[in-house]
């Protein structure tokens, strides 16, 4: 059995059937009745429904599991909470193998989710669990792309002119699988997932011009505005979390690049990872 938090997210809805399609039984775990009836009609049988920072949570959702892939969710006030927890939960059960979703030069800590996902890191590290760590560089979303589709901008709440390594989720749940499929062959790795290209704005915003074939403008945002881009026009008192989070991120990637290497990625996936401009040309289709 293999359990999967943060289930219904950006990454869990990619993983999970790769997981089903490899027959390998999973059991997901969410936090909303409403997001277990999409996992049941992913065909997910077993749905934990919880916050995974409750360690009875936490020990219904990894009882009588072999292997445990934790999501860390980014914006979430309690993200280190849960993680710490379901790693506790995860060995008191005798999880044999427990896979990490953590992020790219998590030692970056000025940094808010990077210290958070640090912490975690060095958590399972302490565990004495078989462990496996995934650190993926900045993902290509569907929703970084909306306001290009909708508005013909591309926008970013960092300086524009630094440059960023990212990765496509496909590829990350491509390597989550095998690393799930194949788990002690994986144990004891860390493991830096970026694909092809180090990319200013500038220069994201000529590939999605030139994949749509029309002029597309790049702007600097704020924070607090792409903020609403995650979490609509929620009350500021309620998400000072977010808020920090994405104002750590302005100012780190505004005075340094963040960029990675895709050896390791190429190698985990036996081909190519995904461009830039790849991923663009398969969201823009029946949009262009």
């Amino acid at each position: 059995m293999i359990v999967v938090t943060a289930a219904n997210g950006n990454q869990g809805r990619l993983l999970i059937p790769k997981l089903l399609d490899a027959k390998l039984p999973v059991r997901a775990c969410v936090r909303s009745v409403e997001s277990a009836r999409r996992l049941h009609q992913m065909g997910v049988p077993d749905v934990v429904v919880g916050d995974v920072s409750d360690p009875a949570v936490a020990a219904r959702a990894v009882h009588g599991a072999q292997q445990v892939y934790h999501i860390g969710p980014t914006l979430h006030p309690r993200e280190r909470e849960m993680g710490r927890t379901v790693v506790d939960a995860a060995r008191a059960a005798g999880v044999r193998h427990f896979v990490f979703s953590s992020v790219l030069h998590a030692i970056t800590t000025d940094l808010v989710q990077h210290e958070i996902k640090r912490d975690v890191e060095e958590h399972l590290l302490s565990s004495g669990l078989e462990f496996t760590i995934l650190q993926p560089a900045n993902y290509m979303l569907p929703l970084k792309l909306k306001p290009v589709f909708s508005r013909g901008v591309f926008e970013l709440s960092w300086s524009l002119e630094r440059r960023q390594s990212m990765v496509d989720l496909d590829d990350v749940t491509d390597v989550a699988r095998t690393v799930l499929a194949d788990g002690a062959r994986h144990y004891g790795a860390t493991y830096e997932l970026a694909g092809p290209g180090r990319y200013t704005a500038h220069e994201l915003g000529e590939i999605i011009s030139r994949v749509l074939g029309r002029p597309v403008e790049v702007r600097r945002i704020d924070a607090d505005t792409y903020l609403k881009a995650w979490v609509g026009d929620a009350d500021p008192r309620e998400v000072t979390h977010q808020l920090r989070v994405l104002r750590s991120i302005t100012e780190r990637y505004s005075s340094h690049d963040f960029v990675g290497n895709p050896n390791v990625l190429t190698w985990l996936l036996g081909r190519p990872p995904t461009t830039f401009e790849a991923y663009v040309r398969k969201h823009a289709n029946g949009v262009a």
